[in-house]
């Protein structure tokens, strides 16, 4: 029969065990968390507790003692109350919080477990690593020394097969408030050979989630860069701030990377950025600079920024990084609320392709928005007030090519909804606009222009729907839409709507131009068809078809836009999803010749075990938007998992319209519990006057298991 009690029930338990004994767990972390302890009932569990006649306390038989998130598990404890120790009969076991157990086979304890001896100790950290010694002091209630030790977070087999890594060490010290390991006489093995020795060698304790200390290196190969090697360096600068020193050298380039990260109680920032001095531009400087972060400001306003700048047009594809053709940096002031939005922001553009000129390209631009909705309940529906200033300027001031513009939107809408008794469902809309325009640097136009626009339109839907014997649901729904807009002056420069898009997003729009600067003018039919199921074993369908006829053709729509004309291309839009995983979504404009001026088509598999998505894209030339050659590129990428500890990934990128790839890449990674090692090999095709094709190699081999997430559980391997 197990006999359970308390110590302040028991005066013989109280002398056996003080509060102070499982308060001083080896496992505790730091000092207030003793403190904690200390203040909370001990118990003590086992078949049989009793007091020999030298009035020692003895209980044995599975002995459990708990105060606390502390655990302590013995075959027999016997406390002598002269001296104050605890003999410990093993397996002896003590749990801290499920992160942290000690394991030994006998121990001689004091009355606090602040001091004592354990022979055959292991020590295992959050179930991943694992330290085993022939045994371990206890020193001071903070330390916890090792001798004779192996290290290692692979799972261990019993019959006597080494583990895949470990860290031979004459002496380990365990210190449990800074949670750090101290090696003392290091060996690293590999398969257990010995492959290098450290006399000294600090690492965090895998209970720790950040650490000052290095990080997993890598190997990259670049045929431009040649062979180089990255070592991370963590340095923990606090609670909320951190500083990440990445040394990048090769026989071709001498690279210091960094990130910088702070979060604060209402916000963050982060910078990344490097400095390099490399073969490829001998004698310069090079380099780039992201920033980015946001604060959460008084009053629901937000404050966020996105910095990018490079010294040059090659740097981001020379070093394997993010490969933008244009750096957008802003910065922006917001609060968005259920009946008011307002954004201020600056933006800035840094062209990275040899084909523009960075002076004749907008590159500073200013905008702000707000707007205001109102319920009247005079005329019903909603009311939508709204201001709106924009500004881009070059940096070249000559004539036409220099040209910058500033502009001013004040716009007013009404909008209201019906839906009668048969289903037929109403939309009315009514509203004006009116812009203000300066110009400047462009003698083509005046230098103000100032013009309003009122609109009108009724917009009919009649949804139908049918349920299916098998439980699937269909729904009909017709569209019919009749627009009117009145544009005073349009004699105003096009830089914001140079390039438009047909889609279901904008079928009903008044004005399928992407900004204001461009309006379109007359009145417009537009008729359309939704059509949808959805299946109850997850199947699900969607298609739209639509086309617009307007009484005058506008030329401003550029020729792929599909709106050229007085009857529009036909949009063809649809998604298809199913139960095992496939998705499929399309769109394109289907011209009177029964062809296709612009397409795309996304799709994609996701499995257990596998996935794979993939993109076409297809256009006509269209030299308004500065495509001379036809498009016709599909995209692929793809990972493939043989098993629990193989992963395999591959993309693809090729041009149809030239024959010949844009990039190739190919990745396989090995992880189990205690090791992860990551292979790549890419090739980029694509070539300027400042970039040259590379083919790159990348290695990463990581020891697992000294982090939180590190995962070690989820690849463990068995023993055979």
């Amino acid at each position: 029969m197990r006999i359970l009690t308390g110590l302040l029930l028991s005066s013989a338990v109280a002398l056996a065990m003080p509060a102070s004994t499982l308060a001083q767990s080896p496992t505790t972390t730091n000092a207030p968390q003793s403190t904690a302890q200390e203040d909370q009932p001990a118990l003590l569990v086992a078949d049989r507790i009793f007091i020999t006649p030298e009035r020692n306390l003895v209980a044995e038989g599975n002995v459990e003692a708990f105060q606390g998130d502390t655990k302590v598990t013995a075959s027999r404890i016997t406390y002598d109350r002269e001296t104050g120790n605890l003999s410990l009969e093993g397996p002896v076991r003590i749990d801290q919080g499920g992160a942290t157990t000690l394991l030994a086979d006998s121990a001689e304890l004091d009355d606090g477990i602040m001091n004592g001896l354990l022979v055959g100790a292991r020590m295992v950290f959050d179930q991943q690593v694992q330290i085993a010694s022939v045994q371990a002091a206890r020193a001071g209630g903070r330390y916890t020394q090792f001798s004779k030790v192996s290290a290692t977070s692979c799972h261990v087999c019993a019959n006597g097969k080494p583990p895949i890594w470990q860290i031979r060490a004459r002496k380990v010290t365990h210190d449990q408030l800074e949670r750090q390991l101290y090696f003392e006489g290091a060996q690293f093995r590999l398969l257990d050979v010995p492959v290098f020795y450290l006399p000294y060698l600090r690492l965090p304790d895998p209970t720790l989630e950040r650490a000052t200390g290095f990080l997993v290196p890598s190997l990259r190969t670049t045929s431009q860069l040649g062979t180089g090697l990255q070592v991370p360096y963590f340095i923990k600068m606090g609670d909320h701030k951190d500083l990440t020193l990445t040394p990048y050298l090769s026989p071709k380039t001498r690279t210091l990377g960094y990130r910088y990260r702070q979060a604060f109680r209402r916000g963050r920032i982060e910078f990344t950025g490097a400095f390099t001095r490399d073969d490829l531009q001998q004698g310069e400087d090079r380099g780039y600079l992201f920033a980015n972060g946001f604060f959460n400001l008084n009053n629901d306003f937000r404050f966020l920024f996105d910095l990018k700048t490079t010294s040059d047009n090659a740097y981001l594809a020379d070093y394997g990084l993010p490969d933008f053709d244009r750096l957008r940096s802003e910065v922006a002031l917001e609060r968005i609320k259920r009946d008011t939005a307002f954004r201020t922001s600056f933006i800035h553009y840094k062209s990275l392709r040899d084909s523009e000129n960075e002076e004749e390209i907008p590159s500073r631009i200013f905008d702000l928005y707000f707007q205001k909705r109102y319920f009247p309940t005079s005329v019903g529906g909603e009311v939508r007030l709204g201001f709106v200033t924009h500004t881009h300027k070059r940096t070249s001031d000559e004539d036409i090519v220099g040209r910058d513009v500033a502009r001013g939107t004040f716009d007013a809408e009404w909008l209201r909804s019906w839906t009668f008794a048969s289903g037929l469902r109403t939309d009315a809309q009514l509203g004006t606009s009116v812009d203000t325009f300066n110009i400047r640097d462009d003698s083509q136009f005046p230098d103000r222009v100032t013009r309003a626009t009122p609109r009108a339109a009724l917009t009919l839907r009649y949804p139908m729907s049918k349920r299916e014997t098998s439980g699937a649901v269909q729904v009909l729904e017709p569209i019919a839409q009749i627009g009117w807009t009145r544009v005073t002056d349009q004699d105003v420069p096009n830089d914001e709507s140079t390039f438009q898009e047909f889609d279901q997003g904008n079928l009903l729009s008044l004005s399928r131009f992407p900004a204001p600067d461009r309006r379109e003018d007359g009145t417009t039919a537009v008729f359309g068809l939704n059509w949808s199921r959805q299946a109850p074993n997850g199947w699900r369908a969607l298609a739209t078809v639509g086309q617009v006829f307007r009484s005058t053709a506008d030329p401003n729509f550029n020729l792929t836009s599909g709106l050229q004309g007085t009857s529009s291309d036909i949009l063809l839009a649809g998604q298809l999803q199913t139960a095992n995983g496939w998705s499929l979504a399309g769109r394109g404009l289907l011209n009177g010749d029964f062809s296709f001026a612009k397409a795309e088509v996304r799709a994609a598999w996701v499995g257990e075990n596998a996935d794979v998505v993939g993109s076409y894209v297809w256009q006509e030339p269209d030299p308004a938007e500065n495509v001379d050659d036809e498009i016709s590129e599909i995209w692929l990428d793809g990972r493939y998992r043989v098993d629990q500890n193989w992963l395999t990934q591959a993309l693809a990128r090729y041009d149809f319209s030239e024959s010949e790839p844009i990039r190739y890449g190919l990745g396989i990674t090995y992880q189990n519990e205690c090791v992860r090692v990551n292979m790549t090999v890419s090739r980029r095709f694509t070539s300027s006057s400042s970039i040259e094709p590379s083919t790159e190699f990348g290695f990463t081999v990581a020891l697992t298991g000294y982090s939180v997430e590190g995962g070690g559980q989820q690849y463990k391997r068995r023993c055979s």
